[in-house]
């Protein structure tokens, strides 16, 4: 890759990383030389990027930093094409425009017109058959941002109703169905909710008495999953 290649792809990486990164790590993310790490984080540096850190110790983007024009491959461009079009599958009219949104700005935001590129991908998502009445997803998610109870009437599998109070703390995104993964009051325990059994659903206004954060480590520590 050219320098200027080179140098998005750096910003790229250090992006990606949450924490101090050494410059080791980059070159070999990069394939590249450590000298060639060292010179392009100074002429980052040298362009305004808030980078901290220096050699030996790793280095950490500041967040906030924008570096114009956006550039995409072609496999970037495609990824984002394809995300917003699965978004828009999702029964979720909130999400569906906000993606809209995205890529109307990344395209206005990039040295060239990407709309057409857009428009021509030749990748889609096929669309999903059946009944999909679902609770209203919008409501769980802005739940699961501010950390809010929800109530809702859920139908078990058995045909069991059953008033609950949940602690959203994550929605997974099925084929044909949303689960929300939440502490429930009434099992004193983590259960997943399928969004087409909520058949009714309330905001609380209401935090729970826990971090989401921590309840996620809880569950993943429960479900086996890896960090």
């Amino acid at each position: 890759m050219n320098r200027t290649e080179r140098l998005f792809a750096l910003m790229d990486a250090l992006r990606r990383h949450r924490r101090p990164v050494t410059a080791a790590s980059l070159a070999d993310e990069l394939d590249v030389s450590l000298r060639t790490i060292y010179r392009d984080v100074q002429v980052l540096i040298g362009l305004g990027a808030p980078i901290d850190g220096e050699a030996g110790l790793g280095y950490l983007l500041r967040p906030g930093f924008f570096l114009p024009p956006l550039m995409f491959s072609a496999d970037e461009l495609e990824a984002l094409v394809l995300g917003a079009q699965w978004v828009a599958r999702q029964n979720d009219t909130a999400l569906t425009q906000a993606a809209s949104n995205a890529l109307a700005k990344i395209a206005a935001a990039s040295p060239s017109d990407l709309r057409d590129a857009m428009a021509n991908t030749g990748l889609w998502v096929a669309p999903i058959g059946g009944d999909r009445a679902v609770a209203d997803v919008k409501l769980v998610r802005e739940a699961i941002r501010r950390e809010h109870k929800l109530r809702i009437s859920y139908v078990a599998e058995s045909g069991v109703s059953s008033e609950r109070a949940i602690w959203p703390i994550a929605l997974a995104f099925f084929e044909r169905r949303q689960t929300v993964a939440a502490w429930c009051e009434l099992r004193s325990a983590f259960r997943h909710f399928r969004t087409d059994r909520i058949t009714a659903i309330a905001p609380t206004g209401e935090r729970y008495p826990k971090r989401r954060v921590d309840l996620v480590k809880a569950w993943r520590r429960e479900q086996n999953f890896s960090e």
